[in-house]
Order: structure tokens, then sequence, then C-alpha cells
């Protein structure tokens, strides 16, 4: 091992344990999802059931539902949050005053810090019945709305908080990629005589391409997550029927202690996730001719 880069070694070093230990030594866990686990014979000593699990699971009352309820709400939340970033970079991008920029910029990326815990408690006290978004509106003769409460409501808190969450820090990055883009293009698009408008819709757009194809591959990846640290914190068993998701379903399963149950349906949804991933990216390499994508 080379001495000048013992530093860096060392210090890559946690990271690749921390990964190590949380992310791959858990894996043998799978086989959960094959067995008929019992805590008295352990995960080795339980009797193997080979796909009687997952005929349970595909099988059950309950999961197409769930499913149905995460594939729903992700959809949702991909549109709206993969655009929501891009636009705002670009807003930002025009801003003149740098004060007013960083500012913006600064309040808009500051929800991402705080976690679903945090955040939820401030939503159920702002969206409750007696909250004061409900109280704004009744003043205004517009009538209180069941944000919390009503199925199709809770959907439309869910997509919009995400985008809140995290527009801001999506759109830190697209304004990294923007700041990398050459002045010389934006000069050479002066001469010619275009405009703000044409100078974005054909230099600074297609700049971001890359940055887009990226990271719309791993939004994809996580198609089957929904956000559950949002959903577990801002829902009740009211509005179950659209926002009961796969990760609570797992819950609930562990909760009962079908320990085999969980881990197929979480086996299930990695399969899906890392299926949709290989999948997004071969397109993307196909349509840019090896340009693009993640590999």
């Amino acid at each position: 091992m080379n001495s000048r880069h013992r530093g860096l070694l060392l210090m890559f070093l946690i990271p690749f344990l921390l990964l190590v230990v949380f992310n791959y030594v858990p894996m043998y866990g799978i086989v959960l999802a094959f067995k008929d686990f019992r805590m008295s014979d352990g995960i080795f000593g339980s009797r193997w059931t080979g796909l009687e699990t997952f005929r349970r699971l595909f099988l059950g009352p309950d999961f197409l539902k769930v499913l149905r309820n995460t594939i729903t709400i992700s959809v949702l939340k991909l549109i709206t949050g993969f655009v929501a970033p891009i636009v705002l970079a670009l807003m930002l991008n025009e801003l003149r005053l740098k004060r007013y920029k960083l500012a913006v910029q600064t309040l808009s990326y500051l929800p991402y810090f705080f976690s679903w815990v945090i955040l939820g408690g401030i939503l159920k006290l702002l969206l409750s019945p007696g909250g004061p978004v409900n109280s704004l509106l009744v003043s205004l003769h517009l009538g209180a709305i069941p944000f919390l409460t009503d199925n199709t409501w809770f959907i439309v808190t869910l997509v919009v908080t995400a985008v809140w969450q995290s527009v801001g820090y999506g759109a830190v990055i697209y304004l990294a990629a923007i700041s990398g883009i050459s002045p010389t293009l934006y000069e050479a698009a002066m001469v010619d005589g275009a405009g703000r408008w044409r100078q974005t819709l054909h230099i600074t757009l297609p700049s971001l391409v890359p940055s887009m194809v990226v990271l719309f591959i791993l939004s994809l990846g996580g198609i089957l997550n929904a956000g559950f640290d949002q959903i577990y914190n801002l829902y009740s068993p009211v509005v179950y029927r659209t926002a009961d998701i796969v990760d609570t379903y797992v819950l609930r399963q562990m909760f009962a202690m079908d320990f085999s149950l969980a881990a197929g349906a979480g086996l299930f949804k990695s399969v899906v996730g890392l299926a949709l991933i290989v999948g997004t990216n071969i397109v993307a390499n196909r349509i840019s001719r090896g340009e693009q994508g993640l590999w």
C-alpha cells in the first residue's frame, strides 16, 4: 500500500465497513422468505418451504391493494418530484440578486434536513380540522378540508408535502450542473439574438439531460418505496384504503410475528427495484447510443 494514499484508504475504511455491516451482512436474512421461520428453531433450523411464502403473499387479501397504493403514490411523487427541482433550479438560475437567490435557495432546501417525525408533527398540527390552515379557509368562507382524514385529500397532501420537503435539495444538484455549462455558449447565443427563454430551452435544458437521466433511473428504482417515513408519520386507520403501502404492510406482518411473509414482501420490492434500474438504464443507453445512463 502506497504510504501516500494510506490516509485516504483509512478514511474509506469506515464507510466500507458500514456498507458491509448494514447492507451486505443482513442479506443472509433473505433466506427467511423461503422458510417457515420459527424463532425457537432459528433461521437455518426452520423448515424450508420454497416458494410457499410468495404464494401466500400474492394470493393474500391485502397485498394487491397495498401494491396498487404503493405504485399510485410513487408514480405521482415521481412525476411531480422529478419536474419540480428542474423548474426551481431554472428559476433560481434566472435570479440576478445574489442575496435574494441565496435566501430562496436556503429556505427551499431547509426542510430536507428535518426528519419526517418532526415534519409529520408539524403538518398534523397545521392541517388538523381545527388547525391554522383550516381556520384560515373557514374564515375565507372556503370550508374546511380533511387533509389527513379523506382518502383523496390525503394522497394530495402526501404528494405536495413530499415535493416541498425534497425540491430544494434536488434543485441544488441541477444548479451544480448548470454552473458547469460553459459561459461561451450563452455569449454565442446572445450574439445570435437569443433571449433568456431560448437560451434556457436550447442550452440549459439539453445540458441538464445527463443529470436528469441519472436521477430518473435512481428514482425509478425506488418506485415501490413510496416514502415510508412520511406515510407512517401522517396516516391513520381512516385512510388505510389508499395510504397502506408495501412497507407498512411489511411492518404489520412483523408485528404479527410472520417474519417469512415480511421478508418475502421486502425481497419482492428489492427485486422489482433492481429490475427497473437495470431495464431503465438499458433503455437510456440504447436511446442515447451509450451516452446516457448509470453505466
